[in-house]
């Protein structure tokens, strides 16, 4: 599982039909404070994701795994939408209300 920030929406009206009517969001990983970085990736939202959210993804054949997934041509979901982070005794994320 990798943490990532959601910096953005993806639309494409012309698809695959597996991929009609899922969410499409653009996520860039993230470092323990929830900062963005490295390069963006567009992954199906599985969990009510928005822009701003510190999420948890699955990428590769664990993508598949949900019930929004399998069977589609996923390679990276977002599965969780995360309230807090703790790294080494100290909350360095904590989602604002």
């Amino acid at each position: 599982m990798l943490i990532a920030k959601v910096v953005g929406s993806a639309v494409s009206t012309i698809k695959d039909e597996k991929l009609i009517g899922v969410k499409l969001l653009v996520i860039r990983e993230a470092d323990e404070h929830g900062e963005a970085e490295g390069k963006p990736l567009v992954a199906i939202d599985t969990v009510g994701a928005g822009v701003g959210d510190l999420v948890l993804t699955a990428s590769g054949s664990s993508a598949r795994q949900t019930d929004i997934t399998q069977n589609r041509p996923v390679d990276t979901v977002i599965m969780a939408i995360l309230d807090s982070l703790e790294v080494d005794g100290e909350i360095t994320y904590r989602k604002s209300a």
